[in-house]
């Protein structure tokens, strides 16, 4: 049976896979193009998180894609939203025909003699073998493992009498009404729990080893639901965006610059919050600097409307073990418990955990160097859309999707099948994500290099990357175009070994 072909194959139909689509539609009408999804959905991440008060951690005027204006009220908006926004655009763009659910890609082959990509996925429950080829494979599969986050074994787990959940598998059927809940864990998933629990519960305990940031910001933008009254959609949502984009910039330099200033400023916020007499020291100062980790974003103050109600409570200390009736901490204190919420974070995963080889050999693609964020040195014809850590990540995913498009385009018109970063031992390899973030460091061993020097270097910029990813040049001396070359192919298995 002859293999499917298809000039692109996406992997992932999340907010990445689909905005892929919609470029590839506009940009390469002339490319055939399947988006391979391992779930039956569409939807990615606000799909498959279903957790009460599930909702965005940046705005959705830059969370959004550049091509399709967000026109709802909140700015700051739950998963449901975001899940509908994503299928209108594939809906509306006849993105979703081109989808074939329940198919789980798992491996890749690179074949420099046909200058195409071999895939192979699992289909169904049965998880039947199938095959396509694809002259360029795009991987937009996000960055975590969609098999299970990040649980540590406490000890005494199998103790504990109550209900354990962690939050990427939250089951329909959990009620926690005036019950007591204690919810492991302090970042964008915990403070996003914790007011929209305490509504029902007795009451929720935030139980944290070490503080974040945490930021309030008004769920609805009043200035751009403003100029939404005023102007054309596209133009109303273009100023907002770079409004956002420009104020999230400023802030981010600021914090890198002048960040005792900045810890400052985020503390005295969260004292004008929640009072003089609450322990701000222990529970929201934390001990590293502004974005060396991610802001925590709480919309409205719920957070702290929750903890000043009595309905919720912060206790910053670290676990000793589970017991029968809750958790017993270090310093002696048990917490009571009817139901224990490990938001621990999440496992990061490199290319949904697929398997790569180039011309038959395998190649570990946590020892390459990522090309401008999105391809891999020395792996031929494939990118990655991966967001940006301090914005909103449909910025870095809407560019990447743009420079693919251009880099196949000038492949077709130069006559080029194939297009290599080369790699340079000269480059310093520095770590791919800067951020002391548990979730990175833990991934430190699966994730690639980045370098010291462009275009190899990471940079979190926005306005430098749309100028580099739009506008520069493509054959920029480190990107190798080369016809196909079976000859090349032949030896290439020996030469990757001796390597």
């Amino acid at each position: 049976m002859a293999l499917e072909h298809f000039d692109v194959i996406i992997v992932g139909a999340g907010l990445s896979g689909i905005g892929a689509g919609y470029h590839l539609k506009t940009n390469c009408p002339g490319k055939s193009y399947a988006i391979l999804e391992g779930r039956d959905a569409i939807g990615g991440t606000w799909d498959l998180f279903r957790y009460p008060g599930i909702r965005s951690d940046s705005d959705m005027y830059t969370l959004g894609y550049r091509f399709k204006p967000w026109v709802q009220a909140k700015a700051i908006a739950d998963g449901p939203s975001i899940r509908t926004y994503v299928r209108e655009t594939a809906s509306e763009n006849g993105i979703d025909k081109h989808i074939r659910f329940n198919t789980l890609v798992k491996r890749a082959d690179w074949s420099s003699a046909d200058a195409r990509w071999t895939v192979e996925a699992e289909m169904g429950a049965a998880k039947q073998v199938v095959r396509f080829t694809c002259n360029f494979l795009f991987m937009c599969g996000g960055y975590y493992d969609y098999a299970g986050g990040h649980d540590p074994q406490f000890a005494g787990r199998e103790s504990f009498a109550g209900k354990i959940v962690h939050p990427q598998f939250w089951p329909e059927d959990l009620d926690y009404t005036n019950k007591k809940v204690v919810v492991i864990g302090s970042g964008a998933t915990a403070v996003t729990l914790v007011p929209e629990m305490a509504k029902a519960a007795a009451h929720v305990t935030m139980l944290q080893r070490s503080p974040t940031y945490v930021v309030s910001r008004p769920a609805e933008d009043k200035m751009a639901n403003w100029l939404r009254s005023k102007l054309p959609p596209m133009l109303a949502y273009g100023i907002t965006r770079w409004r956002n984009v420009l104020f999230g910039m400023f802030f981010f330099n600021l914090a890198r610059k002048k960040p005792e200033k900045t810890k400052a400023g985020l503390i005295d916020m969260v004292r004008k919050e929640l009072g003089l007499d609450y322990d701000v020291a222990t529970h929201f100062t934390p001990r590293y600097n502004p974005w060396d980790q991610r802001l925590c974003l709480v919309p409205d103050s719920d957070l702290f409307q929750a903890i000043k109600s009595g309905k919720a409570s912060v206790v910053t200390d670290h676990i000793e073990r589970f017991t029968p009736k809750g958790i017993l901490l270090k310093s002696g204190q048990e917490i009571e418990a009817d139901v224990i919420v490990t938001a621990t974070g999440l496992k990061l995963s490199l290319l949904s955990g697929l398997q790569v080889s180039v011309d038959g050999a395998p190649k570990n693609m946590s020892k390459t160097m990522s090309y401008k964020g999105m391809m891999y040195s020395d792996v031929p014809n494939l990118a990655s859309s991966f967001g940006y850590t301090n914005a909103s990540w449909t910025l870095k995913c809407d560019l990447t999707c743009e420079y693919v498009c251009r880099m196949i385009n000038y492949m077709d018109r130069k006559g080029y099948q194939i297009a290599t970063p080369q790699s340079d031992p000269k480059v310093e390899e520095l770590p791919w994500l800067d951020f002391s973030s548990g979730y990175v460091q833990r991934a430190r061993d699966v994730l690639p290099k980045q370098g010291a020097t462009k275009p190899w270097r990471l940079y979190q910029n926005y306005a430098l990357d749309l100028l580099t990813l739009r506008f520069g040049t493509v054959e920029d001396g480190t990107m190798r175009f080369e016809r196909a070359h079976p000859v090349a192919a032949a030896v290439a298995p020996e030469r990757m070994a001796a390597e």
